[in-house]
């Protein structure tokens, strides 16, 4: 029997055969697959990363009612929208959000996600807030989904657009 011969014989001898697969085979594979996914999912890129330590300075920012830190974080070309229909400038915005009127008693982000996409980076987060006001002292709870956009300009990330939805 010639080589090609033979091997076409073996060949069909070995896919007669019937494949025995238990579920014991297909448990590691599966694991596998899952971790690989899992370990990918939960790990951010440098960019991502770095968009998120904005993301908390601005929040910080917030707080603090801290005007240097605001224009350090936002674009010149900023356009940041409130959820009563508002839309301001970066001065405007930085103007109202240090004049004093209110303080944050609280204000977290919540479950952030942050997409970077090329030089541009989508952050959606729930925002839970209480505020008070310095001219009388009442408090007042808000509780929003917002949108920014932050764009890399240089090496740095900044606010280029904010949008709120009340929930």
């Amino acid at each position: 029997m010639t080589g090609k011969k033979a091997y076409a014989k073996a060949v069909l001898r070995h896919e007669r055969k019937p494949m025995n697969i238990d579920r014991r085979h297909l448990v590691l594979p599966a694991v596998a697959v899952g971790l690989i996914g899992a370990v990918s999912a939960l790990a951010a890129s440098p960019e991502e990363d770095a968009v998120g330590k904005n993301v908390e300075a601005f929040r910080a920012a917030q707080i603090a009612a801290d005007a240097k830190a605001f224009d350090v974080l936002c674009a010149a070309e900023l356009s940041y929208s409130h959820s009563d229909a508002r839309v301001e400038d970066k001065a405007t915005f930085i103007a109202n959000a240090t004049n004093g009127k209110s303080k944050f008693l609280v204000l977290e982000y919540l479950d952030p996600q942050i997409r970077v996409v090329g030089p541009a980076a989508i952050v959606r987060f729930h925002w839970v807030a209480e505020s008070q006001s310095a001219a009388d002292g009442t408090k007042s709870k808000t509780n929003l989904h917002i949108l920014m956009n932050w764009q890399k300009q240089g090496s740095d990330w900044k606010l280029l657009s904010r949008a709120s939805t009340k929930l």
